[in-house]
């Protein structure tokens, strides 16, 4: 469950807070490595949003013409998140392509620097046809405002 998404980015970071729930979690009470991939998406809907680029215009954009679907996702998970823990995540973008947009993420527990996991996640920009396209300028310059 989103509990507090920031309104804009702190330096290029975008912090959103998530609470565990208890359908996040495997048989042990421990945050399901699928759900990680969830929280990230939640995240970069946020940052996008901070970016003044709304998430349902930004994924998908018929009138412009152009898709942004996820094509690589990678994660690494350093400490266990457990049911009702409080998450902080910082979002940032860590490269922009000519076609694609890499964002990182980091996850704190609520109060603290111990970091619990990390990832990151490849969106592509695409046309109509499904094929790889560049990315349209406007979505570089407000992704870039906050780098």
């Amino acid at each position: 469950m989103l509990i507090k998404p920031a309104a804009a980015l702190e330096g290029g970071v975008h912090h959103t807070e998530i609470r565990v729930r208890f359908g996040d979690t495997d048989p042990y009470g421990i945050v399901y490595f699928v759900s990680y991939f969830r929280y990230c998406h939640r995240a970069i809907e946020e940052f996008l949003r901070a970016c003044s680029l709304p998430p349902h215009e930004t994924f998908k954009n018929v009138p412009e013409g152009f898709g942004l679907p996820i094509v690589e996702a990678w994660g690494r998970f350093r400490r266990p998140s457990i049911y009702g823990d409080l998450l902080r995540i910082e979002t940032r973008v860590q490269e922009i392509r000519t076609k694609a947009i890499l964002f990182r993420f980091e996850f704190y527990p609520e109060t603290g620097h111990d970091l619990l996991a990390e990832g990151t996640a490849t969106l592509v920009a695409i046309g109509p046809d499904w094929r790889a396209k560049e990315l349209p300028e406007r979505i570089k310059a407000a992704l870039s405002q906050g780098r």
